[in-house]
């Protein structure tokens, strides 16, 4: 029987976008830079509204395979080729949380020499394309309203406790309550997801990057942080311990969309099905033996660089509310980053090398 993929543009993927939303994103915005303000009151230094944590940064390659099918080769994986990218690792929450506390990691990559028409406001093609990453399948703030009332949530109650108290009163209280029961494993060998959606060529697709089979992470997936572990910088030191002596190799993964009922492109509450709608891998990357926490690029990443799939290719289009909310919510991230950092200008980086190595 013929698979039959959905259309990026058919009638039904998306919904919902309008001025409601576009006054809820509003909300957001003034929510995260509520919550950056937070943190430069803790620590004197603004940083991204989330993914505030940054565990290391490498430099590799992406491979893209060559004779994919036709439903795989799409937009920038339509031809084989090697395309240099450099990596964060991160912790998700809008704060400098202990390593050892259980929450979600993040993967940002920015792959460079990538050809196509580009979805930046500003009429520039710095050829690259940006990718993120989270390692849980599925992302709880689901939507503009839910994300709105989450945030506001967690800026009223500092207390984890008091907190969890409060989502208890919500229907959805097991879908908020998984981020805190992610396994406490190390940022170099865990599965990440893009959780939400976005356009992959003629289709739609989520992303997965996971450990290659047969990979040196392999080795590390079972193993836990414990008590002896450092709660500032267990994933750092673990990180550094790995890559300084070994290379690492992840497979990048597609999962199509064909049913929309099973595969909501607006609830990211929703992990689509892995068995029913299998991954498939278009691309390898390869990370080589090097130091992931250098002084230079670390301080460059973290004030300078912006990740942002909405600068990316026309052909991979962010979609669903989620990703509408992170396009208002990035930028305005951004420049409150910026005002608060003494004016320091966001770089717009064209090669690799701009990227530095100490």
């Amino acid at each position: 029987m013929a698979v039959g993929y959905i259309r990026w543009d058919q009638q039904g993927v998306e919904h919902g976008a309008g001025p409601k939303e576009d006054a809820i994103i509003h909300e957001i915005e003034k929510q995260i830079n509520e919550a950056q303000q937070r943190v430069v009151d803790s620590h004197h230094h603004a940083f991204s509204g989330t993914h505030v944590k940054t565990h290391g940064i490498v430099k590799g390659n992406m491979e893209i395979l060559p004779n994919l099918p036709p439903h795989l080769a799409q937009s920038m994986f339509a031809k084989p080729g090697k395309h240099p990218v450099a990596i964060r690792f991160s912790s998700e929450p809008t704060d400098l949380t202990p390593d050892t506390v259980p929450q979600p990691r993040g993967l940002g990559m920015k792959v460079f020499n990538v050809e196509g028409t580009k979805l930046r406001p500003d009429g520039k093609d710095p050829k690259t394309q940006d990718f993120e990453f989270n390692s849980a399948a599925a992302l709880e703030l689901a939507n503009a309203e839910t994300c709105r009332d989450i945030i506001g949530l967690r800026l009223k109650h500092a207390d984890p406790q008091a907190l969890t108290n409060a989502l208890k009163q919500r229907p959805d209280f097991e879908a908020q309550d998984a981020r805190n029961h992610v396994p406490l494993q190390h940022v170099f060998c865990q599965r990440q997801y893009s959780q939400s959606a976005f356009r992959y060529g003629d289709y739609v697709a989520k992303f997965l990057l996971v450990p290659s089979k047969g990979s040196e992470q392999e080795a590390f997936t079972d193993r836990r942080l414990g008590e002896q572990d450092s709660e500032t910088v267990a994933l750092r030191q673990g990180l550094k311990d790995f890559i300084e002596q070994k290379e690492a190799k992840f497979d990048f993964c597609v999962q199509l969309l064909q049913n929309l009922d099973k595969q909501p492109i607006e609830d990211t509450r929703v992990a689509w099905d892995a068995n029913e709608f299998p991954f498939e891998k278009v691309a390898t990357v390869t990370v080589p033996p090097q130091d992931p926490f250098t002084p230079k690029r670390v301080n460059f990443w973290r004030d300078e660089i912006r990740v942002d799939p909405w600068h990316g290719l026309e052909t991979l289009k962010p979609l669903g509310s989620i990703n509408r909310v992170r396009k208002g919510v990035y930028k305005a991230s951004a420049s409150f980053r910026r005002r608060m950092n003494g004016g320091i200008k966001e770089v717009t980086v064209e090669s690799i090398d701009q990227i530095p190595d100490e």
